[in-house]
């Protein structure tokens, strides 16, 4: 049984108890106080029927004459009056219980009802002598009226159970609707269209944060997946070309026995490409890590701009000559804004390898990092004035092993930029680039200021 036929089949078991009650509670009261008015009527005839036939009064003939045209006859209306010490002679219905003529005889209004006829009793003591007045009548009117009450009672439960029924089919269609679009959607996205995003409507409510769930799963799936898929693409050739080398040169240094000269030249160049074998291997590595979910190593609140210092004195130890100037004009008054949840590390990693880059292919000429804040994210942008890149290459500086075609005169693998891609994309951030060669290039990091872990 599906969700939508769940609720309905809830909804309607809910609303038959709810209507049932309410049912009941009318019915209850409804039969407690139908025939008040009734009663009333047969108790004002036991005091009129009392004061006519046990008392004597001059008035008396007054009152039957008042009684008779005045006061109508109910329907099989009977009234009987004896004395208490005949009761046993005189049970004027064997349906009255005892009950009915021990309340008389305690002195009080006793009443009873079987079906539609009514009854209405009173003790009343004239001259030492203990009398009981009783009057009975039917209430044809009233009954019927509790009948055709009982009868649309009955209807209506049966008609607000069905109705309920289908107003709950539509209400739980309507309130799954996100649902099902939602699976109709992540039903589309396969392996080879991970790029594909849900629809996050506005809002906070569950839909929207389930919908923003399955955004973020797709982000680290499809960095996995092309994560993946470049380690492979690209491993076997970048791991072939250094091993090649190797082994030709521990030919050539084999036969090469008798010349130390050779043999020294074929050495280094073995330990050059062991060391470039080592660089590309823990690059690979680093690559593929961080295609992973982000939390191999803890999430934690960072801020952002003592963190650029940092990487300022990591680029400086490697690139001493470097100059690199951190603009901190636009930080905004409150400081909590600059605060990230995030991996330190990885975005350590990520920030240090594009200032680095900033920094070698601008041949150590200045190099700005401005970092700034908005309403919903936080913005680190990195200026150089280096060789820039040129158009066609823009495109592609993001594949793992790709170079720009300008920068043969400098070394390196590859791999930062893809490494520091992946990295902010874990983070559910962006990267943008703006460069023109010969003149410097631009990279902005977008982080928001949400967390996601």
């Amino acid at each position: 049984m599906n969700i939508a036929k769940k609720i309905t089949l809830l909804f309607a078991i809910l609303s038959a108890v709810i209507i049932s009650l309410l049912s009941g509670f009318v019915w209850y009261f409804s039969n407690e106080f139908a025939f008040e008015d009734f009663y009333k009527r047969l108790e004002a005839r036991v005091n009129i029927s009392a004061q006519i036939k046990l008392y004597e009064d001059a008035n008396n003939p007054a009152y039957a004459k008042m009684r008779n045209r005045y006061l109508e006859r109910l329907p099989s209306e009977k009234a009987f009056i004896f004395e208490v010490k005949d009761i046993s002679e005189h049970r004027i219905d064997s349906v009255l219980p005892q009950s009915f003529y021990k309340k008389i005889n305690a002195g009080s209004m006793s009443r009873y009802r079987s079906e539609n006829h009514f009854y209405a009793g009173k003790a009343f003591k004239i001259n030492n002598k203990d009398y009981m007045v009783i009057v009975s009548a039917n209430d044809p009117v009233g009954f019927r009226e509790l009948k055709d009450l009982q009868r649309i009672l009955l209807i209506g439960f049966f008609l607000s159970v069905l109705l309920s029924f289908v107003v709950g089919w539509k209400f739980s269609n309507y309130m799954l609707m996100p649902l099902r679009n939602i699976i109709k959607s992540v039903k589309k996205i396969k392996a080879e269209n991970l790029h594909m995003r849900l629809e996050v409507k506005s809002g906070s409510d569950e839909m929207s944060q389930l919908a923003q769930t399955f955004n973020n799963m797709l982000n680290r799936l499809e960095t996995a997946f092309e994560t993946q898929n470049n380690f492979i693409s690209n491993a076997s050739h970048e791991l072939r070309t250094p091993l090649t080398v190797i082994s030709g040169e521990v030919e050539l240094a084999m036969r090469a026995n008798t010349d130390p000269q050779k043999q020294q030249l074929a050495l280094d160049k073995i330990k050059g490409e062991a060391e470039r074998l080592e660089h590309i291997l823990t690059s690979l590595l680093g690559l593929a890590q961080s295609g992973f979910n982000g939390k191999n190593q803890p999430w934690e609140l960072v801020r952002m701009d003592e963190l650029l210092w940092e990487i300022k004195a990591s680029v400086n130890q490697v690139h001493p000559e470097s100059k690199i100037e951190i603009d901190f004009s636009k930080l905004p008054d409150d400081d909590e804004l600059l605060s990230l949840k995030i991996n330190k590390n990885l975005i350590k990693l990520a920030l240090t390898n594009i200032v680095s880059n900033a920094c070698k292919y601008s041949n150590d000429k200045l190099v700005n990092v401005a970092i700034e804040t908005s309403a919903n994210s936080l913005s680190i942008a990195v200026t150089d004035q280096g060789i820039g890149i040129p158009q066609t290459d823009i495109q592609h500086i993001f594949e793992p092993f790709y170079r720009a075609s300008n920068t043969n005169d400098f070394k390196g693998y590859g791999i930062g930029l893809p490494l520091s891609l992946n990295i902010i994309r874990l983070h559910r951030g962006s990267i943008a680039i703006k460069s023109q060669e010969g003149i410097g290039t631009e990279i902005k990091v977008l982080l928001p200021l949400t967390s996601i872990y």
